[in-house]
């Protein structure tokens, strides 16, 4: 059978983006040479509490620039597929490492976001939220005093527990699990297709470069841009529906 044929036959689809989802909507992921955001920051020392409090200036016009970045890109024909197939019952769940927002602003509802979302600023202190727009306007600082901070998971936080359980949960009940984009090198969601597959899943991974997982899926796309990948997957679709 083919990955079309599987899709159209799964009763629970479960998709897990990663960075290159949002390479192709023009997004610098953080590893990739020259363009990548390690060329020009150092995440692993700005993207922390620490630095929030005692680098405030440098944490600042990091996520300044990535907000800003944010703004200028839009979802891609993968989105918006996946999005598609959510309203037709093909997607039933999208879980995401990603913290641009894509998948929800192309239409895509039921979206599980492991490392929180760049869409929003919030309180360190008191927990209150502002659209993420609020920090390139300069506006810093809560009205209770506390600092605002941009809404995802910094080096060294926990990721959310509600979001985790919903992930372990989606990847037990799931027939077929998409990887997308995916280098499947962080935890725990690269322990999330093993859970799918030991569950009964078939395992489709569709990434530009091999993963270490590549020998447990039942289908590899490698040196693709996932964009195309799904729109040919969803024309055979209507083969396969026809």
């Amino acid at each position: 059978m083919t990955i079309a044929s599987w899709l159209a036959a799964s009763r629970r689809t479960v998709v897990l983006t990663g960075a290159g989802m949002s390479t192709e909507s023009g997004l610098p992921d953080f590893r990739s040479p020259r363009t990548g955001l390690w060329a020009r920051f150092n995440p692993s020392e700005l993207a922390t509490v620490e630095a929030l409090h005692h680098r405030r200036e440098s944490f600042v016009e990091f996520y300044q620039y990535r907000i800003r970045t944010l703004q200028e890109c839009q979802p891609h024909d993968g989105h918006r597929l996946l999005a598609d197939w959510e309203r037709r019952g093909l997607v039933h769940t999208i879980i995401t490492q990603n913290v641009d927002g894509f998948h929800q602003e192309a239409g895509s509802r039921r979206v599980i976001e492991l490392h929180g979302s760049l869409r929003t600023v919030h309180c360190q202190q008191c927990g209150r939220k502002e659209p993420s727009g609020i920090y390139l306007r300069g506006v810093l600082t809560c009205a209770c005093g506390g600092p605002l901070r941009p809404s995802v998971v910094l080096f060294g936080e926990p990721l959310p527990e509600k979001a985790i359980d919903q992930a372990w949960k989606a990847a037990r009940h799931a027939d077929l699990f998409l990887v997308l984009g995916s280098s499947l090198q962080v935890s725990p969601a690269n322990q999330l297709p093993i859970v799918a597959k030991r569950s009964g899943a078939k395992l489709v991974i569709i990434n530009w470069e091999p993963t270490e997982l590549d020998d447990l899926a039942d289908a590899i796309i490698h040196q693709r841009k996932i964009g195309e990948v799904l729109n040919e997957l969803n024309e055979q679709l209507t083969e396969v529906n026809g």
